[in-house]
């Protein structure tokens, strides 16, 4: 029994077999590869959801934020009374109130002159909204009439336009039969809910939106004086304003808007499910591989069971080729979205970039998903009698 422990512990079998049959080791690794860039590719897309979708949310410079309980995300915000904000200024803590305006507006590209739709914000210049250092170093422009900074980061050709700004030159086109001023570029880049962003002025914002109910805002920003909690602020602030406005710190409006993307529309639930599909694929090929190699060597099996070898060892053989497998099939499975994703960053202008955790998790879902296979497959092996293959 001490030879056979001292094979068992010698003998790599799992690689040997699975070293033998190169044909059928690559079309094991490619099924895995395929599976893995499946999964690399919904997670990156679904990260680029969540990433773009929060960070104009992420860039905003203050600590409580107002919005109207209508609101779904910064597409749709709805409105509320500006009064909200005046009620606002009577809690104590509150240093300031400000009002932001937010809407998608069709406007004709600079370059091209064709129609594009675009998000266009609109805040009070003497009070910084964004924590965008692109953005408050050109403040003093937007309180031009009809000016505005145009994202560089906006999804659409925009590159002879943006040149033109950075040298200095005057860069005009029409929104809603207005003549309107491209001044200055900032960065932060488009979203699956908006091809690109302009930032204006609150006044320009409402000459551009003349039918804009009187009084009614998208955004309150609340700034507080040095020295006060926020939550305990917006607890205040809950109790004071009637239920038409809902009352969120900083952070809490980041989770509002990326929860969402996450459970209320359709394109994260799609995304996940395209990661399970993906990986009950890689289970399904990784299966029938390693059901292909038990049935092939079932005979073999059955004479180390008449040798005294114990199941477990044999079990131990077949999960470790599927381990094996997973980490030969991680590797190009790793390598080929690196390319992919910077040729989708290119073409949809959208966040999409490796990072390390999501190769860990894709990893370990790997090595979950060949772990599974193996365990489906070894259940013929358990029940194999020596006694029947010959």
């Amino acid at each position: 029994m001490n030879v056979i422990q001292q094979l068992q512990r010698r003998t790599p079998l799992g690689w040997l077999q699975l070293s033998r049959e190169k044909s059928r080791l690559l079309v094991a690794l490619s099924g895995i590869a395929f599976a893995d860039v499946l999964m690399f590719m919904q997670l990156g897309f679904q990260n680029a959801l969540y990433d773009s979708n929060t960070r104009l949310s992420r860039s905003l410079q203050t600590d409580i934020v107002l919005v109207s309980p209508q609101a779904r995300n910064t597409q749709n915000l709805s409105t509320f009374s500006r009064r909200r904000l005046y009620q606002a200024m009577d809690i104590p803590g509150v240093k300031s109130a400000q009002p932001l305006y937010a809407s998608t507006i069709t406007w004709k590209n600079p370059e091209t002159r064709k129609e594009a739709t675009i998000q266009i914000i609109g805040f009070n210049p003497e009070q910084p909204a964004f924590n965008l250092p692109e953005v408050n170093q050109q403040l003093n422009k937007i309180k031009l009439p009809d000016t505005v900074l145009l994202d560089r980061g906006s999804r659409g050709d925009y590159k002879a336009a943006i040149a033109q700004v950075k040298q200095g030159e005057t860069v005009t086109t029409e929104v809603e039969k207005r003549t309107i001023t491209v001044a200055g570029l900032f960065n932060l880049g488009a979203s699956f809910g908006a091809d690109g962003n302009l930032i204006t002025s609150d006044q320009n914002f409402l000459f551009l939106f003349p039918r804009r109910e009187a009084g009614s805002v998208n955004l309150g920003l609340i700034y507080l004086e040095p020295g006060y909690d926020p939550n305990q602020v917006a607890a205040a602030l809950k109790s004071h304003l009637p239920d038409d406005v809902k009352v969120m710190t900083r952070q809490e409006y980041v989770q509002f808007e990326e929860s969402y993307w996450k459970r209320e529309s359709p394109i994260g639930f799609i995304f996940g499910l395209g990661t399970a599909m993906a990986f009950v694929v890689g289970v399904v090929i990784v299966y029938q591989v390693l059901s292909t190699d038990v049935n092939a060597h079932m005979k073999e099996y059955a004479t180390f069971k008449a040798m005294g070898y114990f199941n477990r060892y044999l079990l131990g053989v077949v999960f470790e080729e599927a381990i094996i497998l997973a980490f030969l099939g991680f590797i190009p499975g790793l390598i080929l979205p690196l390319g992919l994703y910077q040729l989708a960053a290119k073409a949809t202008a959208l966040p999409i970039f490796m990072t390390v955790s999501r190769a860990v998790m894709v990893l370990i879902l790997t090595v979950i998903m060949c772990g599974i296979s193996g365990t489906i497959a070894t259940r013929k092996l358990q029940s194999a009698d020596p006694a029947d293959m010959f």
